[in-house]
């Protein structure tokens, strides 16, 4: 596949692009020059604009758009953060056709879930790219710069476009439906088992594609948000050895609409929990079973049949309780649910 570089772009076209600050670890300020890990208690965060200044030329051929969106902890980010954040995208999409691509700074805590929720809902044919960083720039060692000029870089690409949400971090780029953080401080933090990178991005802000997204246009449907106030309630149960089914009856009681469970390795809840899932599913609530195995699949099986509990397939936990979110929005019909679950 060839190699696709923003120097490659036709030198009458300078790429604009959007760069949306949302606070994190990216936009905090260390109180010394090896503050990596409590850099949260120095209070200061800084808006994209300033980062922006503070950093110099990153990215010689790009126009750079800062859009201040809000600063936050990615550990505070909520699903009203992510429609905000999807619509702002929408609009600025709509209104400025000229841009060519959005880049989200991000923490790193949530920031796989963020970048999923925008490639279910972000308009198809846009160039979207979350980064973040897990040192704050003004630390010895900080990744925040390199990961937002590889960020403008493959926001720049012409292969990005209609690729759906994108996440760099260290140089390595990932399809957001993959990717998670598997490391709390380490630079390589961001890994995509089984599946890996969709490709780099090199020294030279070069952007190298090794394999694409299979996805099928309409394989999805389009997840309106324009009249969603907010989405419904869907909770992740985990299982492990001994749990009993007090969480589960209590996401039933706060009014859950859906239940993800993080099942044990081979996709199944511990023995206290079956009798309760059923339960919920009798109830109304919508079952998904999952598996805490970062590596792990489930597929349809009768044990999940006869409960009327839907199999995940192979999304993470917390990928899931995303998708089920948006797709409870749009239908609340198991075996229409299923199939989406399967396509997603």
């Amino acid at each position: 596949m060839p190699t696709m570089t923003v120097s490659s772009l036709p030198a009458a076209h300078r790429p604009r692009i959007a760069v949306i600050g949302t606070g994190g670890t990216f936009a905090m300020h260390g109180r010394h020059r090896f503050d990596w890990v409590e850099y949260g208690e120095s209070g200061v965060v800084h808006p994209i604009g300033t980062l922006i200044e503070q950093m110099g030329e990153l990215a010689p051929d790009v126009d750079l758009v800062p859009i201040p969106f809000r600063m936050l902890g990615s550990t505070a980010i909520e699903p009203a953060d992510w429609l905000e954040l999807a619509r702002l995208i929408a609009e600025h999409a709509s209104a400025d056709p000229t841009l060519d691509g959005f880049v989200v700074t991000h923490g790193t805590a949530t920031l796989e879930e963020t970048a999923w929720f925008l490639d279910l809902t972000a308009p198809a044919q846009a160039s979207i790219v979350v980064t973040g960083a897990q040192r704050p720039a003004n630390t010895d060692g900080s990744d925040a710069a390199a990961n937002l000029r590889a960020a403008l870089a493959v926001a720049a690409a012409p292969g990005s476009r209609g690729a759906g949400a994108l996440v760099v971090m260290n140089n390595q780029i990932f399809a957001a439906r993959d990717v998670g953080k598997a490391a709390s401080f380490e630079l390589a933090a961001f890994e995509a088992p089984p599946f890996g990178a969709l490709g780099w991005v090199d020294a030279d802000a070069r952007v190298i594609w090794r394999r694409r997204l299979c996805r099928e246009p309409g394989q999805l449907p389009s997840f309106a948000l324009d009249a969603l106030e907010a989405l419904p309630r869907v909770d992740i149960v985990l299982s492990y050895a001994g749990v009993d089914r007090v969480m589960i009856d209590a996401c039933v009681a706060a009014g859950a609409r859906g239940i993800v469970s993080a099942g044990l390795a081979p996709g199944r809840p511990a023995k206290g929990q079956t009798p309760a899932l059923a339960d919920a599913v009798r109830q109304g609530v919508v079952v998904v079973q999952a598996t805490r195995s970062p590596r792990g699949y489930v597929p349809p099986q009768r044990f999940l049949e006869v409960d009327g509990i839907l199999a995940g397939g192979d999304l993470a936990p917390q990928k899931l309780r995303i998708f089920l979110m948006l797709a409870l929005t749009h239908t609340s019909e198991r075996s229409a649910l299923q199939r989406l679950l399967l396509a997603a």
